[in-house]
């Protein structure tokens, strides 16, 4: 039975870039994919390109392709990403330009279409937290539908070895050269479903090879500094061996498996994507060999008749300081400069929304109760952070944070504050027949 090899060369937008050139150089495999695009990204990256219309894609998309070009090149290994952000086209067009001054002679596409920004703002759409979408006002940044493989289906017909996309469903973007290869109707729904298990297991890089996975004593992983990123190795009939290269760090066993086959899914039945409704219900894992697991049983439904978008729009404000106490009585310094801070920003009349005090170390991410220790910390770092409607105010937060140097408890140092816009993100439901994709070609 025939196979192709995948390789996931980047988990999300800052991942390691050594893996995805091992991968390359050692991996025998015939496709690189990098996955580098969260929710809240391609809002942030709108923002970019509203400044710079020549801008909104990954900063590190030049970087990686300088590193994986030439030898993706040699060994006709195609490059599927999703880097493109909010603006594929300028991705397509850099990347492009790197082959050229590289001497290489490759067919770029630019896939395009998920940018849905202007059919929301012209309708009455809802978010899914029963915010009517039009009502943001200028608030509003960024909108994508998450599109399928059909697109990327299309460039590789049409002899693609490097596609640039913005927002894409994550698995699609393994999904697509399998529908490609093995020449899979779209509406093959078992196959489809497989096909997208294979996306869901790889999208995530390093996570499927130890890495977010190891807890010394208990899943110990040898080698995570030179992590070894995976290899899908996948049969026309959808059926998925997940290796790595030989001798990288990292491991491959049952457990990582199935610890990222069940990382952001819902209802195992009723997997929810562009190109089909999967079912991961019945999938079996098996390890067959040293670092060597196979993935099966997946299977499908007819796909949604609605497709996702992603909304991201300024919510608000947040400041922040930071200041450190060591030594005996640190704890009860640390609380006196909160409680310092609090009276401050109410003598001043900051306004804010939300408030956290915290004590890193000591009761930062489960509270006073869960976290109560036996013994005091010899060092503890005061926090203070709130979210505000304004800029101003947000500032003022840290502010007086630092004013704690001179006037506030003995001995504190580090002072560290931020001030920053927020961009939140948003879903709601579009009617996939309003959306419009494309393939252009550099």
């Amino acid at each position: 039975m025939r196979h192709i090899r995948i390789g996931a060369g980047a988990g999300y937008s800052g991942d390691r870039i050594e893996p995805a050139i091992e991968l390359a150089e050692k991996g025998e495999i015939d496709y690189l994919v990098f996955e580098c695009l969260a929710e809240r990204t391609i809002a942030i990256a709108q923002q970019t390109r509203m400044k710079d219309p020549a801008l909104g894609f990954d900063p590190l998309l030049a970087e990686r392709m300088q590193a994986v070009l030439g030898i993706c090149s040699e060994k006709k290994i195609k490059i599927i990403t999703n880097m493109g952000a909010a603006n594929p086209l300028a991705a397509a067009a850099m990347v492009r330009q790197i082959a050229l001054s590289m001497n290489l002679k490759l067919k770029v596409a630019a896939v395009c279409g998920d940018d849905v920004l202007e059919i929301l703002k012209a309708g009455a759409y809802i978010s899914d937290q029963n915010i009517p979408v039009n009502t943001l006002g200028d608030k509003l940044l960024s909108a994508n539908a998450y599109i399928g493989a059909a697109p990327l289906v299309e460039a590789l017909a049409q002899g693609a070895d490097v596609i640039i996309t913005g927002r894409v469903a994550d698995p699609a973007l393994f999904l697509a050269p399998l529908i490609h290869e093995f020449n899979w109707a779209m509406d093959d729904w078992h196959r489809l479903g497989q096909g997208t298990l294979v996306g869901h297991l790889l999208e995530c890089a390093g996570q499927i090879s130890g890495g977010y996975f190891a807890d010394p004593g208990y899943k110990d992983v040898q080698g995570l500094a030179r992590l070894g990123f995976p290899i899908g190795e996948v049969a026309e009939d959808g059926s998925l061996v997940i290796t790595k290269v030989a001798g990288s760090g990292g491991h491959v066993t049952p457990a990582t498996c199935k610890e990222q086959l069940l990382y952001e899914i819902h209802d195992p039945a009723n997997y929810l994507t562009p190109d089909v409704v999967a079912d991961f219900s019945a999938v079996s894992v098996t390890e067959i060999g040293p670092d060597r697991v196979l993935v099966q049983g997946a299977s499908g439904r007819a796909r949604p008749d609605t497709l996702k978008v992603s909304i991201g729009y300024i919510d608000s404000y947040i400041g922040e300081g930071q200041i450190s106490y060591a030594g005996p009585g640190a704890l009860a310094r640390a609380r006196l400069a909160q409680a310092i801070v609090a009276e401050r920003l109410a003598l001043s009349a900051v306004a804010f929304d939300e408030i956290r005090y915290d004590l890193l170390g000591v009761d930062a991410i489960h509270g006073a109760t869960l976290s109560e220790q036996p013994s005091e910390p010899y060092e503890v770092r005061a926090r203070v952070a709130a979210r505000s409607d304004n800029m101003r105010d947000a500032i003022r937060i840290g502010n007086e944070v630092e004013t704690l140097y001179t006037c506030g408890p003995a001995a504190g140092g580090g002072v560290t504050k931020t001030a920053k816009e927020v961009v939140a993100v948003q879903s709601t439901l579009l009617p996939r027949q309003l959306v419009k994709t494309s393939v252009h070609f550099e």
